[in-house]
């Protein structure tokens, strides 16, 4: 079966080698103390047998991501996973061991998530398990990952709401962690930092806030709402929008009527909608804010550059070097998947996936209650900056932290090159902004 949608069927007769997963799972988890000493003395006693370092057991890397096949998100959960794990193999694997990669589709459906997780920890034997790229998603599978208490590393979702599980009842919700993106608190306040420094040179001097009304909004409006008035940026109108509408016309005419100068949008579901009544109706207002479709590299071909001059959010794009290992994912990330580049979960699998194997050689263990110690004394250089984990008593723990040495997100705007082709510039931060670049306000203007 193709790498990119995984090994096994949900409900279908365990397999042998699934069978001798469960096996280890359990295994695992009835010997904690022990695991970190057996895997590295090289033999495992499994069902009264002894096996030998030439037959250890693979360490299987468990991998969430929603509809592979066609989601960009998904494919790039998958891609950026299966990168480090190919790489990991090259190098030895992880204590010794080679890698496995398993994969569950999701179909953005929190049924089948909460389905595949059981199955890639119970029948595949994954002693991690990485992705998840929505809100919806996440939160119902939470009870799930503290029931199997085996480590999950979030690449997608930024719900607060996972951290605060870990606040609230720490003991049993440990196991969570989010190598990014950067959580709904600190992704609102990005924005914020963002207009803060570059509003005046855009001439963004008034804004309309809008977001579609879905779970992962929730804590951006708020902190939008109690942060914009400390802000010299006029809000001119607020407008949360229901999550199918697919026609924003009468809505930009209200944005156009209040004279805003640009519309600040927080959305996903809904993005290519909101561009498409933008660009080719060369409305009277600039367009940008967290648009999770135009982080998508083939986007402006994909929409014949209706997402010309809006300008976007990411955790990392192809055409900055946030950190020294970004440039090497995004070649090696083209030379093996045919030239495409990743979107932004691909970027963060490929370093929860290396975050992991960091974790379990320092701590010499794959036993996730041991491995807890370790993940929280992260310091990682990773795809999208230097990967370090809040604390147990801080505000959002496990959550990957926010800062211009840490976790820190670019904004680009889609411009077109001289061959005619669209392309993700760096705006800021200046550090990360493509020589000269600069925004450009859109030509009808």
């Amino acid at each position: 079966m193709d790498d990119d949608h995984g090994r096994g069927n949900v409900g279908s007769p365990a397999s042998d080698d699934q069978q001798r997963g469960f096996d280890r799972r359990q295994l695992l988890k009835t010997t904690a103390g022990s695991a970190a000493g057996l895997s590295v003395a090289g033999c495992l006693e499994t069902a009264g047998s002894m096996v030998s370092s030439d037959e250890v057991e693979p360490v299987t890397i468990g991998v969430l991501a929603p509809d592979p096949g066609s989601d960009s998100t998904g494919r790039s959960i998958v891609r950026g996973a299966r990168l480090a794990v190919n790489q990991l193999n090259e190098n030895d694997g992880i204590l010794g061991r080679d890698v496995e990669m398993v994969v569950g589709d999701t179909n953005a459906s929190p049924l089948e998530a909460r389905r595949q997780y059981q199955r890639l920890v119970l029948e595949e034997g994954a002693d991690v398990t990485v992705g998840i790229s929505t809100t919806e998603a996440l939160v119902p599978l939470m009870d799930d990952i503290a029931e199997q208490e085996t480590i999950h590393l979030t690449a997608g979702s930024a719900t607060t709401t996972a951290s605060q599980r870990v606040a609230d009842d720490y003991e049993k919700y440990k196991y969570h962690f989010r190598v990014g993106p950067v959580n709904g608190t600190n992704l609102a306040q990005a924005q914020i930092d963002f207009l803060t420094d570059k509003s005046e040179d855009m001439g963004w001097d008034s804004i309309a806030v809008l977001a579609e009304d879905y779970a992962w909004t929730d804590g951006l409006w708020s902190f939008y709402q109690s942060q914009f008035p400390e802000t010299d940026i006029d809000v001119e109108m607020w407008e949360r929008y229901p999550p199918a509408t697919d026609d924003f016309s009468d809505i930009y005419t209200e944005i156009e009527q209040s004279g805003a100068d640009a519309a600040f949008i927080s959305t996903a579901h809904t993005g290519t909608a909101a561009l498409q009544d933008w660009r080719p109706e060369e409305r009277e207002f600039e367009f940008g804010g967290i648009h999770v479709p135009m982080q998508d590299p083939g986007y402006y071909e994909a929409t014949d550059g209706a997402c010309e001059y809006a300008a976007g959010y990411a955790s990392a794009t192809a055409t900055a070097e946030i950190t020294t290992e970004t440039p090497g994912f995004v070649t090696d990330y083209r030379n093996e998947y045919d030239g495409t580049s990743p979107v932004y979960t691909g970027y963060i699998a490929f370093d929860a996936v290396n975050v992991f194997a960091d974790a379990a050689e320092r701590g010499e263990t794959l036993e996730s209650e041991q491995l807890v110690t370790p993940l929280e004394e992260t310091s990682f250089e990773g795809t999208t900056g230097n990967i370090e984990f809040h604390g147990q008593n801080d505000d959002h723990p496990h959550d990957v932290i926010y800062g211009e040495d840490k976790v820190h997100p670019v904004y680009f705007q889609w411009q077109e090159n001289d061959a005619g082709e669209g392309e993700q510039t760096v705006i800021w931060p200046d550090q990360h902004a493509a020589d000269g670049a600069e925004y450009e306000t859109p030509d009808w203007l």
